[in-house]
């Protein structure tokens, strides 16, 4: 019931449900660039057919190597996984992320920029109008996304690393005069 004068708008509990679909995307970290699909659902062959999708377009079909970084989904996970790519892609290199640390894998960056302007609110008519919108966002995003610049380098981290240390030795040091007063 739509909203009306002192009235909230009501929603009915039962609704139809429309199915779901699957977006799985690649992210290429140089060229900030995605490649996604939209499948009924996820798994091996769903996988596979995207790396297909990108490993047969340049400059991935003949680069010497192209380094996949997943998580521990279960259509990339393990040893059979990594056979299954080298096999069909000899170039190919898949890097799994520690498990319960997929936030390191940049896609996840992305993933997180899709659900907050695309999936939300959830009031999609059906499949096709979630496919059409995810399209044309993934689209616009490959036109106007820039490659991240990192600003850390490793005299960076051997700064803040040393810093650390001798932080921490401070630390110790104090611990050390408190115990020996008491």
């Amino acid at each position: 019931m739509a909203p009306g004068r002192a009235r909230a708008m009501r929603v009915n509990h039962e609704y139809g449900r429309g199915g779901a679909l699957a977006y799985m995307a690649v992210y290429d970290v140089h060229r900030a660039k995605v490649f996604g699909r939209c499948e009924p659902k996820t798994g091996i062959v769903p996988f596979m057919a995207l790396v297909t999708q990108v490993m047969t377009t340049e400059p991935y079909a003949s680069a010497k190597r192209v380094f996949w970084i997943v998580d521990n989904g279960s259509s990339h996970r393990g040893q059979k996984a990594i056979d299954r790519l080298t096999t069909a892609f000899p170039n190919a290199v898949m890097v799994h992320t520690p498990v319960h640390a997929s936030w390191t894998n940049q896609i996840e960056i992305f993933f997180s920029i899709v659900q907050r302007k695309i999936a939300q609110p959830n009031d999609f008519t059906d499949l096709t109008q979630v496919r059409d919108r995810l399209r044309a966002f993934e689209h616009r995003y490959n036109a106007t996304a820039q490659p991240f610049q990192w600003k850390f380098t490793t005299s960076d981290l051997d700064d803040l690393l040393a810093r650390l240390d001798r932080h921490t030795l401070t630390d110790r040091r104090e611990e050390s005069s408190v115990a020996l007063a008491a």
